[in-house]
């Protein structure tokens, strides 16, 4: 086992930071005695969706489950397409099956690794009822190309914001965009829970109900449920936690952004090349991404040298062996396949030290060497 110097995301050193108060909160929790759709998750819901400057934000057990249910809530189900990017965590095609659709994808941009919209405009199809962008390492995708493709061909938007807690485009908040907006709690996330937990949010009152509804076995009064649902809450205890963790957001987004200006400063002239980012957004770094000719090398040596690394994502979504029954080969989505062959994650976590990443780029520097491309 190698003993890592300094970790790619480390959970123990936010521990330092929100310990006490998380324990105390959750012992409130435990005191009480109600632990499900109880004060603290309505609470968080207000309180989260008040930060996001949207009015609904219904609580659910997992990002996944927050994309099933939007789709759901949308009316989006058998036969229907959605088309989303295959840069993505597997969990958001996942989600697009569990409605019932069908999942279809569009290729990235080369440079930030998001949607590219000529090529999801090429992609449309009479069937696509539904796009979903992934705001992705913590920046938005192009939401202004997007929204009016969606606008054009009356499709939905929903988007993906599962590495975007914060992220802005045009100085508005992901998430506010599309008819819904997808969050995940999981622990590394850059709002995280100490467990699985998600959120949908929604300008739309109507549909908000319809969420809470179906997160609830389509349930509005004890033992009568009006439309079929399923087991999707976010429990009291993980209310809690992000309940204590909500008010440093912003502060520990805004650390994100300075130490990824730091990793770009240190690394010009490198021979690895961090992913471009669009000037409409302001991202928060979920992830910091490099791109290397030699990724798996630069990788190894770094583990060598105690510093781990990740990557994301190694597969694309199109040529995962779960989904072969799509039907899509390789070459299909050539920027998708080429950055899945070169992104490597770098350690970035609001606790990570400035002089840790001026060790990890010398580290960098010195495997990789020269000019980057």
């Amino acid at each position: 086992m190698i003993g890592w110097r300094i970790r790619v995301c480390d959970l123990k050193a936010e521990r330092s930071r929100f310990g006490a108060d998380v324990d105390a909160k959750i012992r409130t929790v435990l005191d009480r005695g109600w632990f499900i759709l109880g004060q603290e998750g309505a609470a968080f819901e207000e309180e989260f969706a008040s930060y996001l400057g949207i009015p609904h934000a219904v609580g659910v057990g997992s990002g996944t489950e927050a994309i099933h249910l939007a789709l759901a809530a949308a009316g989006i189900g058998p036969g229907d397409e959605v088309l989303t990017t295959p840069l993505t965590a597997v969990p958001t095609v996942c989600a697009i099956q569990l409605a019932g659709a069908v999942p279809t994808f569009a290729d990235v941009d080369p440079e930030t690794g998001l949607l590219d919209p000529e090529d999801v405009a090429r992609r449309i199809t009479p069937r696509t009822r539904a796009i979903v962008p992934v705001h992705l390492y913590g920046q938005c995708a192009p939401m202004d190309e997007i929204l009016r493709i969606g606008r054009d061909g009356n499709i939905t938007v929903i988007e993906d914001c599962a590495q975007a807690h914060g992220a802005r485009w045009r100085g508005r908040t992901a998430g506010s965009f599309g008819r819904f907006g997808c969050f995940s709690f999981y622990p590394t996330k850059n709002l995280g829970a100490y467990g699985d937990g998600g959120a949908v949010v929604t300008f739309d009152a109507e549909a908000a109900q319809t969420l809470r509804r179906m997160r609830n076995y389509g349930q509005v009064d004890r033992y009568r449920h009006v439309t079929r649902g399923w087991n999707t809450r976010l429990d009291e205890i993980q209310a809690a936690v992000l309940r204590v963790k909500l008010p440093q957001l912003e502060a520990r987004n805004a650390t994100r952004r300075t130490l990824a200006a730091r990793y770009r400063e240190k690394l010009r002239g490198a021979a690895v090349r961090p992913l471009s980012v669009d000037d409409r957004g302001e991202p928060v770094y979920h992830l910091f991404v490099v791109r290397s000719p030699e990724r798996d090398r630069l990788r190894d040596e770094l583990a060598a040298r105690g510093i781990e690394s990740q990557v994301h994502y190694p597969i694309p979504a199109h040529l995962q062996e779960a989904f072969a029954d799509l039907g899509h080969e390789r070459g299909s989505f050539p920027r998708a396949e080429e950055l899945a062959r070169c992104v490597l994650s770098l350690p970035l976590y609001p606790e990570l030290r400035p002089r840790q990443v001026d060790e990890i780029c010398e580290a960098v520097r010195e495997i990789a060497g020269g000019e980057g491309r």
